[in-house]
């Protein structure tokens, strides 16, 4: 079977190679292909084409792209991570200090990704125009290089990208805008599978995301070496940036007085609410409809 990672081969993502590295997928009877990902929207199309089966991707994408009439045959089974990471991120010079600030600049992602298709329901909440912030299309490996070289002002990225951003940068400070600080109750990613995965073989859909917490769970606990496992499966991928991104992800993965990888339906629906609100998705969508409440936990 095929996993795509989240986006590109960073630390976190790493969580991937550890239960490879460590045999939790192998223990738990799956043979698994873990292939870089190109973003939530990507994942979404190929778990749909069958070109995958499992990937972590944005719960706000996923809802977005719901609402959008989209992404009818994908399910979410975990939680990755209990709050939303996506964030623009420039760096010290660049003249962005405050969302307002984007206004007039030129900014990179993916087309598919999480971070730019929720960027006009930020920009509405926080207050600024998004008509005035142009975006320009960026893969995965060359989005920090974007930045690094002036090319952009900002780039789509999640916060625990910081020290990533910074190393390539050589001496300049990230400036991390949240998308948190602006939009409540959004979940970051969450471990989707297709429905008739979901539903022909639920066994299988609960092995891999037991081994895949676990990993989950093992590598925030021991982030150095879940960097140099990453490193070693991925040799462009450097070990320190990676355990300082899985670090900072930590505080993102432990839900208060939860369990790793639950997925609460009266905070999701609080979530919708929010979008559908804001004009992002049409009334009517329900969690029940983007969630296999016989597969996930309960918060």
């Amino acid at each position: 079977m095929t996993y795509l990672t989240s986006f590109g081969n960073f630390g976190r993502d790493a969580y991937a190679w550890v239960a490879q590295d460590k045999g939790y997928f192998r223990e738990a009877g799956l043979e698994v292909d873990i292939k870089p990902g190109a973003g939530s929207g990507d994942s979404i199309a190929k778990i749909e084409a069958s070109t995958a089966m499992f990937a972590p991707v944005d719960m706000t994408g996923l809802l977005l792209a719901r609402g959008k009439g989209g992404a009818r045959g994908i399910v979410a089974v975990a939680a990755i991570q209990q709050r939303t990471m996506a964030a623009i991120i420039a760096l010290e010079g660049n003249k962005i200090s405050a969302p307002r600030d984007l206004e007039g600049k030129t900014l990179a992602d993916t087309p598919g990704s999480a971070v730019r298709n929720l960027f006009p329901t930020y920009a509405k909440l926080a207050g600024i125009d998004a008509s005035k912030v142009t975006w320009v299309n960026g893969a995965p490996a060359n989005l920090i290089g974007l930045l690094a070289s002036g090319t952009v002002a900002g780039i789509g990225q999640f916060v625990v990208g910081r020290p990533t951003v910074e190393a390539a940068a050589k001496g300049r400070k990230a400036v991390v805008l949240p998308y948190s600080d602006v939009i409540s109750d959004l979940y970051g990613n969450v471990l989707v599978t297709s429905t008739k995965i979901a539903k022909d073989d639920p066994d299988t859909v609960r092995r891999f995301s037991q081994a895949l917490t676990k990993a989950l769970v093992y590598a925030i606990d021991h982030p150095d070496e879940a960097g140099q496992i990453l490193q070693k499966n991925v040799p462009s991928a450097a070990a320190a940036p990676a355990a300082a991104e899985i670090k900072l992800m930590a505080g993102f993965v432990r839900p208060a007085g939860g369990s790793v990888g639950a997925l609460d339906t009266a905070r999701l629906a609080r979530c919708i609410a929010t979008l559908s609100g804001a004009g992002a998705i049409p009334a009517g969508l329900t969690p029940e409809q983007v969630v296999d409440t016989n597969l996930v936990k309960g918060s």
